[in-house]
């Protein structure tokens, strides 16, 4: 597998289109935010095209490429999985809401205060930002993006949280530095599943009052 701007342009407008068919089959809309999930991660594409194009640096696309990866995903993630539980199952998503909310709010801060930039090595792009207690940042981003899922009732939503966990291990394995880059690739192509959640889940019809 290798990335360049020709791949990540037509993965994003790929993905980007399966975005717009998930948001136009929502039935509910607390589903809105889970279905406009490969919307997302289709412009991110996009947007990593651009980073390509611009040869990495320092300039606006590297910027929105990071503001999407880091503070905006995992608070979409853990937001979305959150709005489209029932009731019932919402407590035991809690905590990776939680995680959502005070990583995406520290992730922001840095971005706000310090500068990002993006190298390319090869086939992949890396990305750097100063990060303190990166270990729990990044423990914290996956509970709140693959922990999210993974606790979600919804069948495939745990398949995708599967894929993606998986996706996070073999990324870091085989590409390091660029894991970030690589593994929101990776999600973006798996977010395709949430277009099969969507058009799957039945259409609930309000009941009739008997007279």
């Amino acid at each position: 597998m290798c990335w360049s701007a020709t791949a990540d342009l037509w993965a994003g407008l790929g993905i980007t289109a399966v975005g717009v068919a998930s948001l136009a089959s929502v039935r509910r809309p607390a589903d809105a935010p889970l279905a406009a999930l490969p919307l997302l991660l289709g412009a991110h594409q996009v947007v990593e095209a651009a980073v390509w194009h611009a040869g990495g640096g320092t300039g606006p696309a590297t910027l929105a490429w990071a503001v999407i990866a880091l503070p905006l995903l995992p608070l979409w993630v853990s937001g979305g999985v959150m709005a489209a539980a029932r009731p019932a199952d919402r407590p035991r998503l809690r905590a990776p809401l939680a995680a959502g909310v005070a990583t995406s709010a520290f992730l922001a801060y840095r971005l706000a205060t310090h500068p990002v930039s993006a190298e390319v090595r090869g086939r992949t792009l890396g990305y750097g930002v100063d990060l303190p207690y990166a270990p729990l940042v990044m423990a914290g981003y996956l509970l709140a993006t693959v922990g999210a899922l993974l606790l979600a009732r919804d069948r495939v939503l745990r398949i995708l949280g599967i894929v993606t966990g998986s996706g996070a291990i073999v990324c870091a394995v085989l590409w390091g530095g660029t894991f970030v880059s690589t593994w929101c690739a990776l999600a973006a192509a798996a977010s395709l599943l949430v277009l099969f959640r969507i058009r799957r889940r039945p259409t609930v019809t309000p009941r009739r009052l008997s007279s």
